[in-house]
């Protein structure tokens, strides 16, 4: 009896919902990222690349489009937002500051949940996602802008209650997105100059990693994998850096859809996907020369906790 192959990938078209960000005269550029749903149902997110004074922390009505500024500063450049479960206030990763920042989803009472150096090193803390308890692992994307043989990149967990941190593993290739599996059993790490996304088995503690390995190597030709968010069938999304699509991989590493932003020409990246828990409404942040966008598309299947987006 022969044995059924794996199926082609579905293919699935995203839709321009709303522009929320121009392209800023202060850098040339913006950047979207960290979509998250707060507890009023709006859509976080961030944009790495807003300047000095520019809304660095946005809501987003889903329904109506309207955005509003939630937090700005002179210096941060945020990369991923999320929800604590532990306490319910939004922590967000300062790239370049070095910093994991905490503030109410009003925007107030901004709090340095960790800040320094981590073994004499300094940070570049790209992503979140946080266990059940409200404990933060975090990707240290330290050389990003390096070649991929060039690996110098972390895998760190920060206490919920000590905001002590320890390295996970190291020697990676610009770790970029992680998100927990859907049993919360193990961890999805993709590198950002390596094109592949790890699973990595924890302790029953979670301060140990047990067993790691490449899970799924992209191919991505141009494009570099991003943040990562899982639904609650376990299928992993990929978003892309410098192509307009996500990708979704099963948990046997089968690639399962493609997602693709229409190519206009001001469209460059894909970079981060939240899914509404408890819906397929999937949306992605898409940015290039003509702005930030977010696109809508359908989920596989309902989106839960760790479907936000780093």
């Amino acid at each position: 009896m022969e044995q059924a192959g794996p199926q082609p990938a579905r293919q699935q078209t995203a839709k321009r919902l709303f522009q929320v960000s121009p392209v800023h005269e202060a850098t040339g550029m913006t950047l979207l990222e960290g979509p998250t749903f707060g507890p009023d149902g709006g859509l976080y997110l961030v944009d790495v690349m807003a300047p000095a004074g520019g809304p660095k922390v946005m809501k987003l009505d889903v329904s109506s489009g309207s955005v509003e500024t939630v937090y700005t500063d002179d210096a941060s450049a945020f990369t991923s937002a999320q929800f604590s479960p532990h306490d319910g206030r939004l922590y967000l990763t300062d790239f370049v500051g070095g910093t994991v920042q905490s503030i109410t989803d009003e925007g107030k009472d901004l709090r340095t949940f960790f800040q320094g150096t981590l073994d004499g090193v300094a940070m570049n803390p790209d992503d979140i996602a946080f266990d059940h308890d409200g404990n933060l692992y975090v990707t240290d994307a330290a050389g990003s802008q390096d070649p991929y043989w060039k690996r110098t990149g972390r895998l760190v967990r920060i206490d919920r209650d000590t905001a002590e941190g320890n390295v996970l593993a190291g020697d990676l290739p610009a770790p970029n997105g992680i998100a927990f599996t859907a049993a919360y059993d193990g961890l999805w790490v993709s590198h950002n100059t390596g094109n592949q996304i790890d699973y990595l088995s924890l302790s029953a503690d979670g301060r140990k990693v047990q067993t790691a390995h490449p899970a799924v190597h992209v191919s991505a030709g141009v494009g570099q994998v991003d943040s990562l968010a899982v639904d609650a069938a376990g299928n992993t999304y990929v978003g892309l850096h410098n192509r307009a699509a996500v990708l979704v991989y099963r948990p046997d590493g089968e690639l399962t859809a493609t997602i693709a932003a229409p190519g206009k020409d001001g469209v460059s990246s894909a970079t981060n996907i939240a899914i509404r828990p408890g819906t397929t409404e999937g949306y992605m942040t898409v940015s290039g020369k003509d702005g930030g966008f977010i696109y809508g598309f359908t989920a596989l299947t309902d989106g839960v906790r760790q479907s936000n987006g780093g």
